[in-house]
């Protein structure tokens, strides 16, 4: 920097920022010392240095004489005003060369040359002493904060005038006053804390105009909504009448000092942003405002209030103001900040000699609510109190000294309403409090006056005025000022200073018609207590009032009104204290909490508005660095908007979704890619892959933290899936649920481009052209468009979301909430229009030629179904997500089911299996009712049941695979066997109901058949072994080759080889194992005996004897020898009433032989059907005789055995032919033979009480077998055929053990 002659034009000036080289500053390591580039350095600079650091001095006696009288000298003045420059004679100091005092009287004079209402110094001199003093800043500026004597300088003068220098609109004063500033803040800062809020709060209210963000056609104004449109330090709105301090000089005193910015040229908003910018290269620079001012409850909210400007003139619109270089330094500057934040991250938290930042938390909350406090006492006092007290800032709003100190020690409070509170009739006691709060010893009157109407605006009214001096006439006096005499004396004399400054300041009053001192004298003569006051005092006060104004607050608009401010911000630097610097990253997770909003609003801002690759690299970074910061501290909202934002830029997470119905599939050798408009758009736009490749990349490992953006997470996947972009990453996982692919839309065309490859020129695109117009098909993808969705493929396949996936299914339980409720809340209200055909087998495939069939089904949505089934997969994970997260997705999924029509069968079909599988996995927490699921179930349509069967039933036989409450819950429930009724009948789930059948009915240990669903699981065995009777079809034809011989070329076809007769051997079996559960079931059941029979018994008969008749030989056969087996089980005659067994006859065996001797029953298989029947007359014979000791005490026993007989007749006479002509005469000479034996068919002369049944056999057998009386001889005496009963005694039982052996032979 050149300091010597010819260099001080303005141009030279204009030119010393320029680029950043001559002025530009930076900081280097940790000591606080300033680098600048510059030219030759001055003696001045020379001896400023070498005075400051290391010339030695005389002797240390000598230099704390001269400390201790320039300590001596500025305790006699004060602090140093800025009105006037008292000159310091040389004598009071020792001069030596390269002596502090030498070097201090320098530094003092070129501050001096600084003075703007000095008009002596021209602006050439101005710009001279700036530069000069920027060099001494630059070597030795730590230096000079370091010695109390040139501080005292730099913090007074050199500050004062330097900031009122920053006003001017001499481009070279503005520019050397801009460098100087910043330098003396990055060097000296430690010590000018409200100096720099003062510099500071003036700079953003110069940069950050009001003005309304333009709006972007196609950006919602939400997404931008977080950039403020004014700093807060501008409040209240300059309407309103005293406006309070938010900073050390009230916001309505700085706007009419000009101290709000006014119309700044666009050269010099440039250069303050340059400032800034330097400013902002010290790494700790925002850190240092945060902690010192947005954290304390008397200072501006700086960070935030400069983050927000900086937001607003990054916006490309501010160049309209200022020039275009301001929004790219401003964008510079911001993600500088981020940029500072995201390196310290990794840092080791220090937090040694620093505030606590739990209480600095505290100090913000408490500030946030004083402020909130103090806008409500501005408008109601009265409730302000109130809220302050509700809040804990006020201990008690009815104690007046609790009030008094909160309205003395806060600038918030708008100062006109202040006195109007204070002063309000019946707070005299408040008014009184907060007189005690000043310290008046040693002040004149008019002193302690001034110190107090400084703090409120005197109201106009005379008894509002008399309240006031009155408490402070009463308040004064008790600090025992020298020369007053009593308090009425204070009195009087303060209504005189009142009525002296408005006389002396009237603008309205002609100077010749003013008060002079000795008419103030006249008026005050005899009031102090009978006496005057002592000349000098009234001159003293007469003199101080008529040079310098009593200011009231919102009255600051003479020229004495930045003095006044000034030296109250003078006062206010004690007790500020020091200003801490914050080399740390303890702070950085509130302070990123406090400005992301806007950063995050205005980068997207920028980002959707760039045109240049190296603005998105740029903001790209910004978010990332974001994204990384809100992870590291667990900042959820940040980070979600970051994710909307990005999503939004993305273009894939819009709530329509997008068109598939021209999907077009085009296949090139093995590989396929789905050319689609969703993916044709993307690949076009580099703006929206870059922003999704940033958004996955900041969703990756982010998970925990992400909440409420989930969903358009959700929904930029969801738009991917359903055009075939990606794959349902969960199902790649452990896979609980063991599903085929959620189906897809197929696509409208399928384009084999390796085909034709050779096929090219104009006439093979022109007949492509045609044939597809024909045919009604979409046009083939064009080159571009399947580049295009190649790129989209390509830059998917990059944002490696299924490492999204992996992540999410190991979260923690609580965090997976988020997500599941997002997912939940993207299942639509109403069913969509879009009419999508989905390739599968349970839907009909399109018509011929392109042309869809009329929808005569619910509309299907492939993303509804992936939206189900991922929760499910979640909530399925564990026993803690099924705890957290199963009920809500019970409930959905419910609901869904509730309103079956709606949906398409393949969502029913699916989401059914989804909540048996939830059913399963929570049934201890009862979140699924099984009864209310079942019978939602089978209540649904029966064409929509048969189409959903495949996962219904899998899901059913999930839930009984093993002994549990469930199993027995769902198999007791009568829903549920009317859905295997159902279903049973369609032969595409037969398979699968039967194995459910067998899983809980054939092989279940231990069984799972109870009362309540005994005859339910019997009747639907019973229908599958006649379902059997289709394999009769497969027996004639093989009794037709045995015939015709053919059998010795061809193996035979068994009929079990057929799986529904398989099926049906399988469940006769079943049948008969469900005897065995008949004793325990009726011990069981609290039935009557005989009613107990009929509800276990006889359905097991009646099934038996049904098959019995089946027109399959081999069930039939298996049927009849169960049946057999069964009547003559032991478990059968444990019975005592005869009611029960023998109703076997009545209603078992009597209707099975009927029913055999139908000609329709015959027909079913005529060649079969004729051994069944000898086979029925041999087991009614059998079993007569196995309970023919029982029977023969029953009373009924007559009218059996003539019924047997006529049955016999009935086989006799059936017209079959020779094999029963042969079996009927057999089994019933077996029979009689073995009633003969044992006494019961004897002649009447053996026994007369048999004659009955004798008569009655004989009367009726004689009909159909005349010749077998004669035959038996059992009516001739024993001796006359020995023969005869010779065999009778071979074929008869022993007594009661022989029975079943004797009926069996």
């Amino acid at each position: 920097m050149e300091t010597g002659g010819g260099g001080t034009g303005s141009e030279e000036a204009v030119g010393v920022l320029e680029k950043g080289e001559e002025g530009e500053v930076s900081v280097e390591g940790g000591d606080g010392v300033v680098e600048g580039e510059g030219g030759e350095t001055t003696e001045k600079t020379a001896l400023l240095e070498t005075s400051a650091v290391d010339e030695p001095r005389l002797s240390s006696s000598s230099e704390k004489a001269s400390s201790t009288e320039e300590t001596a000298a500025a305790g006699e003045q004060g602090r140093p005003s800025t009105s006037s420059n008292t000159e310091i004679s040389s004598e009071s100091f020792d001069l030596r060369p390269y002596s502090l005092p030498s070097v201090r009287e320098l530094f003092r004079v070129l501050v001096s040359f600084l003075d703007p209402h000095d008009r002596r110094h021209p602006d050439q001199m101005r710009v001279m002493a700036l530069r000069i003093i920027h060099v001494a800043l630059e070597v030795a500026g730590p230096s000079i904060a370091r010695h109390p004597a040139l501080a005292a300088i730099a913090e007074d003068q050199l500050c004062c005038y330097l900031f009122q220098l920053v006003r001017s609109d001499n481009m070279a004063v503005l520019q050397e006053a801009l460098i100087v500033a910043s330098t003396l803040l990055s060097t000296c800062r430690h010590v000018l804390k409200l100096q720099q809020e003062l510099y500071l709060s003036y700079l953003v209210a110069c940069l950050h105009p009001a003005v309304e963000i333009p709006r972007e056609p196609g950006i919602d104004p939400s997404l931008y909504s977080g950039i403020p449109q004014s700093p807060k330090l501008v409040k209240p709105p300059p309407s309103q009448q005293g406006s309070g301090r938010s900073t050390p000089v009230p916001v309505k005193d700085r706007q009419k000092l000009g101290l709000e910015g006014g119309a700044r040229k666009p050269d010099a908003r440039q250069a303050m942003v340059e400032n800034i910018g330097v400013l902002a290269r010290m790494p700790t620079f925002m850190v240092d405002l945060f902690v010192n001012y947005d954290c304390d409850e008397d200072r501006a909210d700086l960070c935030e209030d400069m983050i927000g400007l900086l937001s607003r003139n990054a916006l490309p619109d501010s160049a309209t103001w200022s020039t275009t270089s301001v929004p790219p330094l401003c964008l510079d500057a911001l993600l500088r900040f981020i940029q500072y934040i995201a390196e310290r991250l990794d840092q080791t938290p220090e937090t040694e000699g620093y505030p606590d930042p739990e209480v600095l938390r505290e100090k913000r909350r408490r500030k946030k609510l004083i402020i909130k406090g103090a806008n409500k006492f501005n408008e109601n006092p009265k409730g302000g109190l109130a809220y302050l007290q509700e809040k804990g800032i006020i201990a008690d709003a009815k104690d007046p000294v609790c009030v008094a100190k909160f309205l003395s020690g806060t600038t918030r409070v708008n100062k006109k309403q202040l006195g109007e509170f204070l002063t309000k009739r019946g707070n005299e006691a408040i008014l009184d409090a907060f007189m005690d709060q000043f310290d008046f010893s040693g002040k004149r009157a008019d002193e302690a006056l001034r110190m107090m109407l400084g703090t409120f605006r005197l109201p106009g009214e005379a008894p509002l005025i008399e309240r006031v001096v009155v408490s402070f006439s009463e308040k004064y006096f008790k600090s025992e000022p020298e020369g007053i005499a009593d308090q009425d004396s204070v009195y009087v004399l303060s209504y005189a200073i009142i009525m002296l400054n408005t006389d002396q300041h009237n603008p309205t009053i002609k100077k010749e018609a003013r008060m002079n001192e000795a008419a103030f004298a006249r008026n005050l003569r005899g009031v102090n207590g009978g006496k005057d006051f002592p000349p000098e005092y009234i001159h003293d006060i007469f003199h101080a009032i008529s040079t310098n104004e009593i200011i009231l607050p919102s009255e600051h608009d003479n020229k004495h009104a930045f003095d006044y401010a000034w030296k109250e911000l003078l006062l206010k630097s004690d007790s500020a204290g020091p200003l801490v610097l914050c080399d740390t990253n303890i702070y950085d997770a509130d302070m990123f909490a406090t400005t992301w909003n806007a950063i995050v609003s205005c980068l997207f801002f920028v980002f959707m508005s760039a045109t240049d690759d190296t603005v998105y690299a740029r903001v790209i970074t910004g978010f990332d660095e974001c994204a990384r910061i809100a992870t590291k501290y667990g900042n959820s909202e940040a980070l979600d908007e970051i994710v909307y934002r990005l999503g939004y830029i993305s273009t894939l997470s819009s709530e329509g979704g997008s068109n598939t119905t021209l999907n077009t599939e085009v296949q090139v050798g093995e590989n396929s890619v789905m050319v689609s408009e969703l993916a044709v758009k993307f690949g076009r736009d580099v703006r929206p892959q870059l922003a999704t490749l940033v958004l996955f990349r900041v969703v990756t490992g982010s998970e925990p933290v992400i909440k409420k953006s989930w969903k358009h997470i959700i929904r930029i996947w969801l738009n991917l899936f359903v055009n075939s972009l990606i794959p349902p990453f969960f199902s790649t996982e452990e896979d609980k649920l063991s599903l085929p692919p959620i189906p897809l839309q197929p696509p409208s065309q399928v384009i084999d481009r390796g085909a034709k490859q050779n096929e090219t020129g104009f006439f093979s695109a022109f007949t492509s052209y045609i044939s597809s117009y024909a045919a009604d098909d979409p046009p083939e993808p064009s080159d571009e468009e399947l580049e295009s969705t190649l790129c989209t493929v390509d830059c998917v396949n990059q944002c490696h979301m299924g490492d999204v996936f992996a992540n999410v299914s190991s979260l923690p339980s609580h965090n997976l909430e988020a997500l599941v409720d997002s997912l939940l809340a993207q299942i639509p209200e109403d069913n969509g229009s879009t009419v999508i055909t989905v390739k599968a087998e349970n839907i009909p495939p399109s018509g011929t030629n392109g042309q869809k069939p009329r929808q005569t089904t619910a509309v299907y949505d492939p993303g509804l179904v992936y939206i189900l089934e991922f929760c499910t997969v979640l909530a399925l994970r564990d026993e803690t997500t099924i705890e957290v997260l199963g009920k809500r997705v019970v409930e959905v999924i419910q609901e869904i089911l509730r309103d079956v029509p709606r949906y398409h069968p393949v969502l029913i079909e699916r989401a059914t299996f989804y909540l048996f599988n939830l059913l399963q996995a929570s049934y201890e927490f009862d979140y699924v009712r099984v009864p209310i699921l079942l019978h939602t179930v089978s209540s649904f349509p029966k064409d929509t049941l048969i189409k959903t069967s495949g996962l219904v039933l899998r899901g059913l036989k999930l839930c009984i695979e093993k002994p549990c409450p469930l199993r027995n819950e769902m198999m007791t429930s009568p829903d549920f066997w009317v859905i295997l009724q159902t279903l049973a009948t369609n032969p595409d789930s037969a398979e699968a109901v039967f194995e459910i059948l067998e899983t809980g009915v054939i092989n279940s240990n231990p069984s799972a058949i109870m009362a309540d669903n005994y005859e339910a699981s019997l009747s639907l065995l019973n229908e599958y072994a006649s379902m059997a009777s289709v394999g009769a079809v497969a027996e004639q034809q093989n009794d037709r080759k045995v015939k015709g011989r053919k059998f010795i070329a061809k193996k035979l076809e068994k009929p079990s080889d057929n799986k529904v007769v398989e099926r049906g051997v399988r469940a006769l079996e079943g049948i008969y194992k469900l005897t065995s559960r008949i004793p325990g079931l009726m011990s069981q059941s609290h039935l009557e005996s005989r009613e107990a029979w009929s509800a276990y018994w006889l359905p097991v008969f009646q099934a038996l004897t049904t098959q019995c008749t089946n027109p399959c030989r081999e069930i039939r056969h298996l049927a009849f020898s169960s049946l057999q087996r069964t009547l003559l089980s032991p478990d059968l005659t444990s019975q005592e009433e005869h009611d029960e067994w023998t109703a076997i006859f009545g209603e078992v065996l009597f209707p099975l032989i009927l029913r055999l001797l139908k000609p329709e029953v015959f027909s079913s298989d005529r060649d079969g059907m004729s051994e069944t029947r000898v086979q029925a007359a041999s087991l009614l014979s059998k079993v007569f005789l196995q309970y023919l000791v029982m029977l023969s005490e029953w009373e009924g026993l007559l009218g059996l055995w003539v019924r047997i007989i006529e049955i016999m007749d009935r086989l006799m006479n059936s017209g079959q032919g020779d094999s029963l002509e042969e079996a009927v005469p057999e089994n019933l000479k077996n029979v009689l033979l073995i009633m003969a034996s044992n006494g019961y068919l004897v002649p009447p002369s053996k026994n007369p009480e048999r004659e009955e049944l004798w008569n009655e056999t004989w009367k009726r057998i004689d009909r159909f077998l005349p010749g077998l009386r004669a035959d038996l001889a059992l009516d001739v005496p024993e001796e006359v055929v020995p023969a005869a009963r010779g065999e009778q005694q071979a074929v008869q039982p022993q007594g009661e053990e022989g029975k079943v052996e004797g009926a069996a032979a």
